[in-house]
């Protein structure tokens, strides 16, 4: 049987690799011309991710590049006296596994885990899906497939080509805008997290001696969405320059570096609510499906999980979508409604919406470093909603069959050369 994926960041992969694991034969067609190795963003895997990148293999490597961040200084708007906190405690409370890691280093990993059993194409993208499966490329000929899966992201071009205006319909706006750039890691900064934060705005800078170079990270309030195209970087950058001129000299430095950083990320903080993530042939996974919102909802681990279900929905079904797909949402249902409150709770908290709120956030990081580790613990637990929802989360240990043979096993579409082969 043979499934193409759309997208080869980290929900991507992670299926392909399931996929593969299960007995099918996979491609992974990606828009960008390589893997990116700018670093990205930092990013978080909670307990059920963790588990399942250890059942991969992949886990010592997760581990050797994770950022190792365990302290955090807050600047409160307006206040001369900066807050420090003990990260360690937090993570330790919020989940009993976490890791936190460079998005590009995490979809690396997986890549490698996955490149010698699945084929991969880079610099093309899907134009059409037809109902029988056969897919449209911008530069390769036609091919036919058995099943098309969407993990290509929050601007996804498989649910665009599927569910058209509907899938624009069902996205919504939380009223929130963040930003990632890399600059030199002028702070020195190593396992150290820098925030500054004001009423609707939030920066932050962190760095490890690994990375070599830092990251800057913008969390901003608007109460409309703002006039920009998501490839428009020059436009991007003038709206964050807008947002975050005047908190601070040293962010007022960070932003110095727009013109000059190596790597640059803008995007809303929306989330997907889609009735449902399937149509004929066709499912998505991930942010392509059901994002909570960047950088505030968990995304990460969500995407992990999700394209583990779905590999092991469809090895259940022996390969029947008709089956697999409805499976695949119902298991997955209640973690995607978890993490959209999840994403709302920690907008809320990470972007004070008030002086009070500000005074709050400082205060609760105080609170949490000056008790002993118990207490911290249980205060943490009670106050973040992450945390238990997180720990709450639990999938299946899918055994690991061959793919059904027969008619539906049997690979469509010319049995030689390959996507973009020579």
């Amino acid at each position: 049987m043979r499934i193409l994926v759309s997208g080869a960041s980290v929900a991507g992969p992670v299926l392909a690799y399931w996929l593969t694991r299960h007995g099918y034969s996979v491609t992974v067609v990606e828009r960008a011309p390589t893997l990116r190795r700018t670093g990205g963003h930092a990013v978080d895997l909670f307990r059920p991710a963790v588990d399942i990148s250890e059942r991969m293999g992949v886990l010592p490597r997760v581990e050797e590049r994770a950022t190792g961040t365990t302290r955090m200084t807050v600047h409160p708007e307006g206040s001369r006296r900066p807050v420090r906190a003990d990260l360690s405690k937090i993570f330790g409370a919020t989940s009993d596994r976490h890791v936190e890691i460079m998005r590009d280093y995490l979809s690396e990993i997986y890549y490698d885990a996955t490149r010698d059993d699945v084929e991969y194409v880079f610099g093309d993208s899907i134009t059409a899906i037809s109902p029988d499966g056969e897919v449209r490329f911008e530069n390769a000929p036609p091919r036919r497939f058995d099943l098309v899966v969407g993990a290509d992201g929050l601007h996804s071009n498989v649910r665009r080509l599927v569910f058209g205006e509907e899938s624009r319909a069902n996205t919504s706006f939380i009223g929130a805008y963040f930003g990632v750039l890399t600059l030199p890691n002028v702070l020195d900064l190593d396992g150290e997290l820098v925030i500054h934060v004001g009423v609707g705005r939030t920066a932050g800078m962190y760095g490890a001696r690994h990375l070599g170079e830092a990251r800057a990270l913008f969390l901003f309030r608007s109460e409309r969405e703002l006039d920009y195209h998501h490839r428009d970087l020059s436009r991007q950058k003038e709206l964050l320059r807008g947002a975050f001129t005047g908190l601070h000299a040293d962010v007022d430095g960070w932003l110095a570096e727009l013109d000059r950083t190596p790597a640059f990320y803008f995007d809303s903080v929306t989330q997907l609510r889609m009735d449902t993530w399937s149509r004929g042939r066709v499912t998505l996974v991930g942010d392509a499906g059901y994002c909570p919102g960047p950088a505030v909802g968990g995304s990460t681990s969500l995407a992990v999980v999700g394209a583990y279900v779905l590999a092991g929905e469809l090895a259940r079904a022996a390969g029947d979508h008709e089956r697999a797909f409805p499976a695949y949402e119902r298991v997955m249902a209640q973690h995607v409604h978890g993490s959209r409150a999840v994403a709302l709770s920690a907008a809320k908290t990470l972007i004070p919406t008030s002086r009070l709120g500000v005074w709050g956030l400082a205060q609760g990081a105080r609170l949490i470093s000056a008790l002993p580790a118990g207490p911290s613990r249980a205060l943490v637990r009670l106050t973040t909603r992450s945390a238990r929802f997180y720990n709450s989360v639990t999938v299946d240990d899918y055994v690991s069959s061959p793919a059904a043979t027969g008619d539906q096993g049997c690979r469509a579409g010319d049995p030689g050369g390959g996507l973009g082969a020579a």
